[in-house]
């Protein structure tokens, strides 16, 4: 099995998402692309230069206008204050420049990404999804794809530009002061980055707690509000309010010592420039006093520290962000390279159905080592005959199903289609052929039209409406103020269930498989409702190899094989009246819905009977297992 990935990455954050992005930015095949990183690269060089010689060009002005009155070159001065001026601009020009070409590149890289995942997280296993909370995965992709456009954003314009700005300005403190002057500043530079790192790397956890627990209130908050209905049956809301607010309390109490550890940070680095500035500036008073240096250089030196003070001064930030940056990216690279439990074998080949025969032949199947849920089960459905597996609950009837589409791999055994065993085609052609009508039904939060239409992307209105009509549910949608317009709901929720069901039947029939496999397509429906659906499933099912997985009895008396499975094992199989006949499982089975099914219909005759007084409590059977 898979190992789980974690949300908040693990240990410290590393270097690694950086380099894992590194090919979207530099992406085969777009040479466009290519040319705007190289482009981006050189006005970031050239908004760097512009920056590092403008205090140079102030201190220069400021010369000029320190000479006594008769001496002061006032055409000199004004030159050097315009060039100042001109190049501030042209550091303000290149930047944005930067920022204007790279951002093409940079929203491409984010799409990328995210794309990859999205598309990477559908071809992960249905153990994978079961075992996930569908908040927190969207949430690792969309802090993932926000961190890539926090770490290009910072380390490309923050810190790389930071980084050759001390280099270019070391070179100048060298050339124009003296090295006492450049190495004062490094080792302030260097005291600066440490103490930030130092603390941002303590205060990692607290932003992963807050993470944490934002995570858990907002998987609380999607799953309070999908089960809407289910909250309001049991009166539960300040239940439900409670959750939330506890999870929101812990990421309050994380908020509050981030806060707290980012004042011990500002209050830290404020000292340490200080103490920097106040050193440099003293050695540059004192090269003055010794007239090594001129009152221009020494403004120059002022400059250039308060230049480098800007972005030190967000270094913090910045780090802080990189930093969650990678542990978000982190995350989400975890799961774009979460592998997959199902695969492809390298060679491989389409499933080819030409009469559609399923057999299951001794197959063993478990979801965990220790249960064995399918033990050496065998049958066979041959082509364009119907056969049903019913059973009690836990047999291992919807199991036969998850195999039969591949979302699980067998321990042993092998089933095939026409022959081919399902583990030698791909999992794409073998869900082509194969269409489900499932128990239950979860619809899209969108139209009607694109519901049904989802069984086959792109049909036709035409398409589209004939599937309404085969699956009786075209008189239905015409009634609607929208007709086929008309939106669903969250899951499909404002349909009633046997509506949802022929929504189900319309994109079956829709996508045209020559196998069918119904899932307990009406267990959940009444039995007038169910009768109804009957008709259609029966319509679908013309002409195609069907597997009926079913509750009730009554809906699977036509089949020309009814298996019976229990403890994942076939027990009796037959026709409807052989398996009577045996008297065993199946007819005792049989009998009790029989039962059951004769009690609602003492009931309706007992509530339509006038001669029963109103209010007299009546109990009501349950269906019988």
């Amino acid at each position: 099995m898979a190992r789980p990935i974690t949300e908040e990455g693990d240990g410290a954050p590393s270097f690694r998402p950086l380099w894992t992005v590194m090919p979207y930015l530099w992406p085969k095949g777009r040479p466009d692309l290519r040319a705007r990183v190289i482009l981006s690269i050189v006005f970031l060089v050239m908004a760097t230069t512009a920056t590092s010689i403008s205090p140079l060009f102030f201190g220069y002005a400021v010369d000029a206008l320190a000479k006594t009155p008769g001496q002061v070159a006032l055409g000199v001065a004004l030159a050097m204050t315009g060039s100042y001026i001109l190049s501030r601009i042209l550091m303000q020009t290149f930047a944005q420049l930067r920022d204007g070409v790279f951002a093409k590149v940079q929203y491409h890289a984010m799409r990328e990404v995210a794309v990859s995942t999205f598309a990477h997280v559908h071809t992960l296993s249905l153990r994978f999804h079961l075992e996930r909370k569908t908040g927190g995965l969207s949430r690792i992709i969309e802090r993932g794809t926000k961190g890539i456009d926090t770490l290009l954003s910072f380390s490309l314009f923050s810190i790389f530009p930071t980084i050759l700005l001390l280099v270019f300005y070391s070179i100048i403190l060298l050339n124009k002061l003296d090295v006492w002057i450049a190495l004062a500043t490094l080792a302030m530079v260097v005291g600066y980055v440490w103490f930030t790192f130092a603390i941002t790397r303590w205060r990692i956890q607290f932003r992963r707690d807050m993470n944490q627990s934002d995570q858990d209130a907002n998987t609380k908050a999607v799953d309070s509000l999908l089960n809407y209905e289910t909250v309001k049956y049991f009166n539960n809301e300040e239940h439900e309010t409670r959750r939330f607010d506890k999870s929101m309390e812990k990421y309050s109490r994380a908020s509050i010592q981030a806060q707290l550890s980012l004042s011990i940070l500002n209050t830290g680095q404020a000292f340490i420039m200080a103490v920097g500035l106040g050193i440099v500036m003293w050695l540059a008073a004192v090269g003055i006093s010794q007239g090594r240096f001129s009152v221009g250089l020494f403004a120059a030196a002022n400059a250039i520290l308060i230049q480098l003070y800007v972005p030190l001064n967000l270094l913090g930030t910045v780090y802080r962000e990189i930093t969650q940056a990678m542990v978000d990216m982190d995350a989400m690279f975890k799961l774009l390279h979460q592998p997959q439990e199902v695969t492809d074998k390298p060679d491989a080949k389409p499933l080819v159905v030409t009469g559609g025969e399923i057999r299951f032949d001794n197959v063993v199947f478990a979801y965990d080592p220790e249960r064995i849920v399918l033990k050496g089960i065998s049958f066979t459905v041959p082509a364009g005959k119907t056969v049903a597996v019913v059973g009690p609950s836990g047999a291992g009837k919807s199991t036969i199903s998850r195999i039969l589409y591949r979302f699980y791999d067998i321990r042993s055994g092998s089933v095939t289609i026409d022959g081919q065993d399902i583990r030698d085609v791909t999992q794409a052609s073998l869900r082509e052929k194969i269409g489900i009508v499932p128990q239950d039904t979860v619809l899209f939060n969108d139209t009607i039209r694109y519901n049904i239409a989802y069984g086959g992307i792109g049909a036709t209105e035409a398409d589209i409406k004939t599937a309404a009509r085969l699956a009786q549910i075209d008189k239905f949608i015409v009634e609607l103020p929208l007709g086929y317009d008309s939106m669903v709901g969250e899951r499909g929720l404002k349909l009633p269930g046997g509506e949802k069901q022929r929504v189900a039947i319309a994109r079956t029939i829709l996508k045209n498989p020559p196998i069918l496999l119904l899932d307990e397509a009406t267990s959940a429906l009444d039995t007038g409702t169910e009768r109804e659906i009957q008709g259609a499933l029966q319509e679908v099912s013309k002409n195609r190899t069907s597997l009926v997985i079913a509750h009730r009895l009554s809906t699977v008396v036509d089949a020309d094989e009814i298996l019976v499975l229990d403890h994942g094992e076939i027990i009796e199989r037959g026709r409807h009246s052989q398996l009577l006949a045996l008297n065993g499982h199946y007819a005792a089975m049989w009998n009790k819905q029989k039962e059951a099914a004769a009690a609602r219909e003492k009931l309706k005759e007992v509530e339509n009977d006038p001669d029963v007084a109103p209010g007299v409590a009546r109990a009501t059977p349950v269906d019988a297992a």
